[in-house]
């Protein structure tokens, strides 16, 4: 069983992207604030953490390169990111993060979970609704 932390200090975004994570794994936790999510993944590494691109004083992008610098001090284990993006212009911003995943609010419950899965099995995952529509040219 997966165990999935998601870290927002916005309410609703824990309780939309919490239940859909409740259809992916059985062991879903929410936390606030990147204080105490970092002990949390210190206690029990979680499979896959779910940032939100603003967390109070921390945003996504600083948990995601904490969380990496944690591993490369040998003081967590590799945790796969999946980003919370506000806007489509945070893409650029998550792809220096190196995270393994981002989605582009709004969000939905088949996005989260695929996203999530795709991730949990060891892939990565590109929200494809940041990129641009296509207009045939006639």
């Amino acid at each position: 069983m997966s165990k999935i932390y998601v870290v927002s200090d916005a309410k609703q975004v824990l309780d939309e992207v919490g239940s859909a994570l409740e259809f992916v794994s059985q062991s879903v936790s929410r936390f606030q604030s990147y204080s105490v999510l970092v002990d949390a993944c210190k206690q029990t590494a979680p499979d896959l953490v779910v940032a939100d691109m603003q967390v109070g004083h921390m945003g996504g992008m600083a948990i995601a390169m904490d969380l990496h610098l944690e591993e490369s001090g040998g003081r967590l284990p590799h945790i796969p990111v999946l980003l919370l993006l506000d806007r489509r212009a945070d893409v650029f911003l998550a792809r220096r993060s190196k995270v393994e995943g981002f989605l582009v609010k709004p969000l939905d419950s088949f996005r989260i979970g695929d996203a999530a899965k795709a991730i949990l099995s060891g892939h990565t995952y590109e929200d494809p609704s940041f990129k641009p529509e296509s207009v045939p040219v006639p």
